[in-house]
């Protein structure tokens, strides 16, 4: 097939994803590598037109691994339909998942769907620090058990073993390709492939500190059926359609391009990481904010019209964003679980944020930059967005997006983790916001 046919033709890559954010990173790495990609909220009733990748974002994280498991094969079932040559399931860099799943029970199922008997696990982004070493997943110089990922409410993570942690998830036999091979390059990476093969594993934890890495391991995999992983290994998928003719790299430029958006603009964020604390904290000092309290939500307190009386107020005066915000810190998460249950605090979090959204979007709020992939799914369901156009980096990982439908949105959907201390105003302006010369409180 040439290039020319593959433009008005059939996507090249299905991907799905467990969580919103987590699909937009994946697409931003795409649009990075010259793929034409839309992500879609869920599994959708129409095909996107010319486009080369699919990110099919589902919220399957943290549900129970039964509904993670049918709604990945939905996903799966559509892509097939679609035409997609390979498939890519994607999860956090963080690993996040319990003893129960979701990633193993997943990957199993997607496996046995496409016949295949064997795929790799690499959750490595070496932009935002997420490194693997012997099987050990660190982030930044700390092994992901020291990071605060520990700490995190839905999925603590208190083994950097990942072979291990996978191991727990499956019955399929887990195994390492470790570092010694993969610095070798695509030869010895193959090598390695097939001798696990012959061993009988399924699965197969891959090494890797640097992006070339990824990219050697990209290459390795162009003839597996599956590929999952965090997003920085999908770095090396779309050179494989590149070399066999399918792709063509002379339209990279164009992949990015999105339509302007004018209209008013919100900061939300429900995300309690370090980051999004971190960034949080650096808004307050110069711009307006208002917090979400969770227990004053429970309590029945107006919470949502006090938020929106507070953001009318600043939109109308000087039509300045606002942070609207949720995030607080790990021991005062833990404290408003033991009152109200991990669950309800969450969902009463996520709802409060998405009525939030909804209503700002009918005073005329174009433009949102959401922190929290839980967050970000409910806002983005509340906003009625069905599916996305992806756009050029923001930070490593957050691209710019805009919703395809009738009223155009501006999004930046970004990973709790992810983002500079500077990330909310940074957001704004690749959105096309052009009012933060001042600061107002």
């Amino acid at each position: 097939m040439s290039t020319q046919q593959n433009a008005a033709t059939k996507p090249l890559l299905g991907c799905i994803a467990d969580d919103f954010t987590g699909a937009t990173d994946l697409a931003n790495m795409l649009v990075r590598e010259g793929m034409r990609t839309v992500q879609t909220i869920g599994v959708p009733d129409s095909a996107p037109q010319a486009v080369d990748a699919i990110v099919v974002a589902l919220k399957s994280r943290t549900v129970p691994a039964a509904e993670a498991v049918a709604a990945s094969l939905a996903a799966l079932n559509w892509l097939q339909q679609q035409g997609c040559r390979q498939f890519f399931f994607k999860y956090c860099s963080t690993f996040d998942s319990t003893p129960q799943g979701n990633i193993g029970p997943v990957t199993d199922a997607l496996l046995q769907a496409l016949g295949s008997d064997f795929t790799i696990a690499c959750p490595v982004f070496p932009e935002t620090g997420r490194t693997l070493y012997r099987g050990h997943l660190f982030i930044q110089d700390q092994l992901l058990s020291e990071s605060g990922m520990q700490n995190h409410p839905l999925t603590p993570m208190t083994d950097p073993n990942l072979v291990r942690v996978l191991q727990q998830q499956t019955p399929s036999k887990v195994g390492l390709i470790g570092y010694p091979a993969v610095s070798q390059g695509v030869d010895k990476i193959r090598a390695g492939i097939d001798t696990l093969r012959q061993q009988g594993v399924r699965m197969a934890i891959v090494d890797a500190l640097e992006n070339q890495d990824l990219y050697a391991i990209g290459a390795a995999c162009a003839d597996l059926p599956l590929v999952t992983g965090g997003s920085g290994v999908a770095l090396g998928l779309p050179g494989n359609f590149v070399r066999a003719g399918l792709l063509n790299p002379q339209q990279g430029a164009k992949a990015s391009e999105l339509p302007a958006v004018d209209g008013l603009s919100v900061v939300l964020a429900g995300s309690a990481s370090k980051a999004t604390n971190a960034q949080v904290d650096a808004w307050k000092e110069k711009r307006p904010a208002f917090r979400i309290d969770p227990l004053a939500l429970a309590g029945g307190e107006p919470v949502v019209a006090q938020a929106l009386a507070f953001a009318q107020q600043h939109l109308d005066k000087d039509k300045q964003p606002v942070l609207i915000y949720a995030t607080t810190t790990p021991e005062q998460v833990k404290q408003v679980q033991a009152k109200l249950g991990v669950e309800r605090a969450g969902l009463l979090i996520e709802q409060a944020l998405a009525d939030i959204a909804a209503a700002l979007l009918a005073r005329g709020v174009r433009r949102f930059v959401i922190a929290g992939g839980e967050t970000s799914g409910a806002v983005v369901k509340a906003l009625g967005v069905h599916a996305l156009r992806i756009g050029a980096q923001i930070d490593p990982g957050v691209p710019a997006t805009a919703s395809i439908g009738a009223t155009p949105l501006a999004l930046a959907l970004k990973s709790g983790n992810f983002g500079s201390i500077d990330f909310f105003e940074k957001a704004l302006l690749q959105l096309g916001e052009n009012r933060l010369g001042e600061t107002r409180l």
